[in-house]
């Protein structure tokens, strides 16, 4: 694995500078197989080839354990498809040739299957994830040189301004505590010129009544207790789909209604799971760019999908959260 290379090789990257997220200095100054802090003489340790700045999973346990659990089963490399591919290209609507020579954030890396997809088109990619999820993205993806792990905060990550060409959130900042303000904090990050594309929930989805109401208590169940209740999904799937039937039984009890056994069970616990999943529009997403003061905002296809593209020269400070 590779963390911060000239950090790790002792000569200064002003572009790669990982500054403290408890107090705020930079640079961090390395320390045997972590950094400390010069200020605060806070330790941040690299275990298992991650590097750690917080001490634990807080609100995102469950993530951990679903992508502990299904550590392969979305990564192409794996499962022989493009699937993770072509839904990078989808929601983010960059040419993966365009990411070649990028230095890239994937805020929010879960088992690493955007990673993958980004570092094979050729990008330096810094992954990251709040849950043990970085864990299993270490493990699947850590023989390649151009991707570094992180286990941080999104809303308080270990970067300095203007480290990225692009950073990409995919399924993520709807699980924080405020989906807004996990973006705007990810903005700074951005160099001039630099674009960011994210995918959040639609709120659409809470016309899923039956899953809104399971979800007031599901969060709260023991982990492999709900993991394999949500196993339902598998066979549940061919009565979703009987004509008028499935129109019933959908709205009562919704699960995934993806053709693969193994991701329609994943995907449904993924969505029972989750201890934060909140839901948003086109223009309230559209209006956060905005307030970023990011230009070139376009939706993509799969909603809601947004992507935009900072300044060259802005004023940072309208993106206090």
């Amino acid at each position: 694995m590779s963390v911060a290379p000239a950090l790790v090789e002792g000569t200064l990257d002003v572009a790669m500078t990982l500054t403290c997220p408890g107090c705020g200095a930079g640079p961090l100054d390395r320390r045997g197989a972590g950094w400390t802090c010069p200020q605060c003489a806070v330790e941040y340790p690299v275990v298992d080839s991650v590097a750690r700045f917080v001490s634990s999973e807080h609100y995102v346990g469950s993530f951990g354990y679903q992508w502990n659990t299904f550590a392969k089963s979305q990564l192409d490399s794996a499962n022989k498809t493009t699937r993770s591919r072509d839904t990078f290209e989808e929601k983010t609507g960059w040419p993966l040739e365009s990411l070649r020579g990028l230095r890239v954030l994937d805020a929010g890396c879960g088992m690493g299957r955007f990673a993958e997809v980004a570092a094979e088109a050729g990008a330096d990619v810094h992954a990251v994830d709040l849950s043990s999820a970085v864990d299993a993205a270490a493990r699947n993806l850590g023989h390649r040189s151009t991707l570094s792990f992180y286990q941080a905060d999104i809303m308080n990550l270990p970067f300095a301004d203007g480290t990225f060409d692009a950073i990409y959130s995919l399924g993520v900042l709807h699980h924080t505590t405020n989906t807004r303000r996990a973006f705007l904090s990810l903005i700074r990050l951005l160099k001039p010129g630099g674009r960011i594309a994210i995918w959040v929930y639609s709120t659409k989805l809470r016309l899923m009544f039956g899953g809104e109401l399971l979800r007031t208590f599901t969060p709260r169940l023991p982990k492999p207790l709900l993991l394999n209740a949500c196993r339902v999904a598998v066979p549940l799937y061919h009565v979703h789909r009987i004509p008028l039937l499935g129109i019933v039984t959908t709205a009562l009890l919704p699960t995934s209604l993806n053709p693969d056994p193994e991701w329609r069970w994943l995907d449904t616990f993924d969505w029972y799971s989750p201890t934060y999943q909140w839901k948003h529009t086109y223009v309230e997403v559209e209006g956060w760019f905005r307030e970023a003061g990011l230009t070139e905002i376009r939706r993509e296809r799969f909603p809601v999908s947004v992507r935009g593209v900072r300044a060259s020269h802005d004023d940072m400070s309208r993106c206090a959260v």
